[in-house]
């Protein structure tokens, strides 16, 4: 496995709608080992291929090592919970950036695994947060844009002087 570079905010690729993954093989496998060495090496909770460029629908979570690793191919929310909940999000391409989000605080959703199985599951609470959170990043939406204006800007601006 390789740790591989991530794509650092603003980089143009982190708004790029990754194209579904139809190909599942030795090449899918790897790609999912070197995002989990990547997302450790961060260190982070959640990755998507195209943190590291590659613009395809492929996101590995892990929230602990108790938990265990996750990966999901060509995941789609099926449906949410009206219930809020909030949460301090960040991200691996914008390293000491932090922000509280209001997602749903349930979901249902299905996916492929690195084999091409079709599941569905249910995620409540951190998990369905991370799973919406990097699904976002699937569909070109950096997490930023679930904040408001005032606190994206004053985040950024925060961001860039910390990174001087």
């Amino acid at each position: 496995m390789t740790i591989r570079p991530i794509l650092r905010y603003p980089h143009p690729g982190l708004k790029t709608v990754c194209a579904p993954v139809s190909a599942f093989d030795g090449d899918l496998q790897s790609l999912a080992g070197d995002l989990l060495d990547t997302m450790r090496a961060a260190p982070g909770v959640g990755i998507t291929a195209a943190h590291i460029g590659i613009f395809q629908r492929v996101v590995v979570i892990e929230l602990s090592k108790a938990d265990g690793v996750r990966t999901y191919v060509n995941p789609e929310i099926l449906s949410s919970s009206a219930e809020p909940l909030r949460q301090m999000e960040g991200s691996v391409s914008m390293p000491g950036a932090t922000e509280e989000v209001i997602r749903p605080g349930a979901i249902r959703f299905r996916y492929q695994t690195v084999t091409g199985e079709t599941k569905e599951e249910n995620a409540d609470g951190f998990l369905a947060i991370c799973i919406q959170h990097e699904i976002d990043q699937l569909d070109g939406i950096f997490w930023l844009q679930r904040l408001s204006k005032l606190k994206r800007d004053r985040l950024i601006r925060k961001w860039e002087k910390a990174a001087r």
